[in-house]
């Protein structure tokens, strides 16, 4: 027997344990097409937990910008309803805890990567600001 042959069959042999098929007297192979599509949907709930929203993205690069500039990342940066909800959204789909506080003059701030996320409802709801400190 080649190692090809042990590998792939213990491969086989987990997928088919994993996918709830048993042995029963004589050796039973799981389904090719089942296992493909075991594997599909494995990969596709793994990508789908990585993906960052796109919302998430434009607040990076605004970091960035600011970063490249001041050495440092932003106090704030100003964010409209819709983007404010994407976020949520990421934080309850990665399980993370939100952490929303009012500022001085009573606008919610959400505290993402170091930076505090401003509410700003009277912009677009794809608005993300500038980032700038207090001073």
């Amino acid at each position: 027997m080649e190692r090809r042959e042990l590998l792939s069959g213990s491969v086989m042999a987990g997928m088919g344990t994993a996918l709830g098929f048993q042995r029963s007297g004589g050796a039973q192979t799981p389904d090719n097409e089942a296992v493909s599509s075991a594997i599909v949907d494995l990969k596709e709930t793994i990508d789908r937990g990585l993906l960052v929203s796109p919302e998430l993205t434009r607040i990076r690069e605004q970091q960035r910008v600011f970063l490249r500039a001041n050495q440092k990342f932003p106090d704030y940066i100003e964010i409209g309803i819709g983007v404010w909800e994407s976020i949520c959204d990421w934080h309850v789909r990665h399980l993370l805890p939100i952490q929303v506080t009012r500022t001085p003059d009573g606008r919610y701030s959400m505290v993402v990567m170091l930076t505090n996320l401003v509410l700003r409802p009277e912009q677009s709801e794809t608005f993300v600001g500038f980032g700038f400190d207090l001073r």
